[in-house]
């Protein structure tokens, strides 16, 4: 019951605050950036919020229970992310006079069909990244209050379709910003207070891991998915009536729906193909994914996906739009990267609780509710109740504040970028994407949240960012050197991907670059943009179009005449910018 006084109050202010940009509520520009005119420190709140997800509130305390304190590098990436945007993106982004990704890639390149490739990667970005954060949603409500996993996917679909269709971007803006303090609070506070209440010999067995062999109490293992496990010799179970029963040696598929009482003492059955928590080397600061032997390759292999992936995330990049001009999105990086540090020093520390106090929940894949578990095994009366309750809504305004952002980039793609409308157009398809989603995320319960999300960070990484870093930096980029880049980057990694699932059986390296591409997917992405521009033509408007991107707004520059033509040819007529007038003036300004 204090689960659903907990959830319904965050569901019921993100709705309030949603109203609060109805008013504002007149043009695209509105829905989509909220006027740009959100300030710095606002925004930084806001993209904090947005970008502080299932994946981070709970995901990667649930990646370290199961694989260790190596799974700290996935933050250190994602705040990384923020510095080489802050050096390379934001102010340009924002210079650039854009409502979208796709609306960049047109302005800068004058190329429908790379805007329309652009919308089909941002579709992919946000299937990748939405459908954990519901999936994640249903099953934390599922674990705290017994209920279906598809109510908390509904609760979650329904609150953000109905948020973002009322107040757009203006109203995102708001929630974020309030739930981004909501989750910083409602995370340090319980982090505190578990530390205290677990006591000295909790404590120190975190910090000196030993491998989860035997159940120290009678434990009770919900399969929602199904799984196959390896039970030792000495595994016992209790029985409908209370009785300890042997469970039978060997391998047992277990089906979903199950659940499982094991007895106290009881050894801990492997599941197949994942280490105990606490095993060796779980200690490492290495990130040894899927146990393949090649630590180093899979730290790296996480740090590229989550540091240039971050760059390229379209509902991170929106965000900068609605900044006034380039030196205030500069302003709002920078003080991203100050709030995320803060928020980030905390999840280790639910992670190595969590081996101690709940390391069963690797066997039913449910690591990712470690955090709203962890009260509970402290205290089981009303304190441990009531903060299991305000983590469960910390969680929840995670997934929402996320939602946000994810499922408005979304709705502009499809119409603002595939089919333009009007707002009634946009409105719809925020519906129509959340249905979507949701009846994605019903059958989604038995994948890894954070192998997800890192998928779409690795497919950002490995088209957006090199169209953005080349772009804007690069005056030799043509529209067709993008394209093929951008092709190149989404189909290798979605090619890796779709091994991973249903390919043929491999091991080693070869397994882990096919988990993780971005090792080699950013760079083959990169080469291709390259070598294809090399071999064309840059537009002749490139030059203007660069200066726009990198002159101060605010600054008086002897250039002052060449901004204005760069922010005329920053319009949609593209005859006007094949005019010879056109021509001649920009042959002039390279002279």
């Amino acid at each position: 019951m204090i689960t659903a006084f907990a959830v319904a109050p965050v569901v019921l202010v993100t709705l309030l605050i949603g109203l609060r940009g109805v008013a504002a509520m007149r043009t695209t520009s509105d829905f989509l950036v909220a006027s740009r005119r959100v300030s710095p420190l606002l925004n930084s709140a806001a993209v904090s919020g947005e970008y502080l997800s299932a994946a981070s509130f709970l995901g990667v305390a649930g990646l370290v229970v199961k694989d260790g304190v190596g799974s700290l590098w996935y933050p250190v990436g994602f705040t990384a992310g923020y510095i080489a945007m802050l050096t390379l993106v934001a102010a340009p982004m924002r210079r650039s006079g854009a409502l979208t990704v796709p609306d960049f890639a047109e302005a800068r390149l004058a190329s429908p069909s790379l805007r329309r490739l652009a919308a089909v990667v941002v579709l992919v970005i946000g299937a990748l990244y939405l459908v954990p954060q519901f999936r994640t949603a249903g099953l934390v409500l599922s674990v705290v209050s017994g209920t279906p996993y598809w109510v908390g996917v509904a609760i979650s679909g329904a609150a953000v379709s109905a948020t973002l269709a009322l107040g757009g971007m203006r109203a995102a803006t708001y929630v974020q910003a309030f739930q981004f303090v909501f989750k910083l609070v409602l995370f340090i506070i319980p982090a505190i207070w578990l530390l205290v209440q677990a006591g000295p010999g909790v404590r120190d067995e975190a910090v000196n891991p030993v491998e989860f062999t035997h159940f120290g109490d009678q434990t009770r293992v919900e399969f929602r998915v199904g799984a196959t496990l390896d039970v030792p010799e000495g595994a016992e179970e209790i029985t409908d009536d209370g009785a300890r029963r042997p469970v039978p040696s060997g391998e047992w598929q277990v089906p979903a729906g199950t659940t499982v009482e094991f007895a106290e003492g009881s050894r801990v059955p492997e599941l197949r193909g994942e280490p105990a928590p606490g095993a060796d080397g779980w200690e490492r600061p290495l990130l040894d994914l899927h146990d393949e032997g090649h630590p180093l390759l899979g730290t790296w292999a996480v740090l590229i996906a989550t540091m240039l992936g971050t760059m390229g995330l379209p509902h991170v990049i929106m965000r900068f739009h609605t900044s006034p001009d380039g030196r205030a999105a500069r302003r709002t990086a920078a003080l991203t990267v100050a709030l995320l540090s803060v928020f980030y020093l905390f999840p280790g520390i639910y992670g190595v609780l969590g081996r101690v106090l709940v390391p069963h929940l690797y066997l039913s894949g449910a690591t990712d509710s470690a955090v709203v578990a962890l009260p509970a095994q402290v205290d089981d009366g009303t304190v441990g109740t009531l903060f299991t309750g305000l983590l469960t809504a910390g969680a929840f305004a995670a997934f929402l504040a996320t939602s946000l952002g994810l499922l408005l980039v979304v709705a502009g793609a499809i119409s603002h970028d595939l089919v333009p409308g009007g707002l009634r157009q946009l409105r719809v398809a925020v519906v129509g994407a959340a249905v979507t989603v949701v009846l994605l995320a019903l059958p989604a319960a038995g994948f890894d949240a954070g192998t997800l999300v890192t998928w779409g960070f690795t497919v950002a990484a490995s088209t957006f960012c090199p169209l953005l870093v080349l772009g804007i930096w690069w005056r030799g980029l043509t529209a067709h050197g993008a394209i093929a880049g951008v092709a190149v980057g989404l189909v290798s990694t979605a090619g890796a991907f779709l091994l991973t699932l249903s390919g043929p059986p491999v091991t080693g390296w070869v397994a882990l670059l096919l988990v993780q591409p971005a090792p080699w997917s950013v760079p083959l992405a990169f080469a291709t943009m390259i070598v294809v521009s090399l071999f064309g033509r840059p537009p002749p408007w490139s030059t203007a179009a660069m200066l726009r991107l990198h002159l101060d707004e605010h600054r008086p520059s002897p250039f002052a005449d060449r901004a204005t033509l760069a922010r005329d040819l920053g319009h949609s007529s593209w005859t006007a910018r094949r005019s010879s007038a056109v021509r001649r003036i920009t042959r002039r300004l390279v002279r």
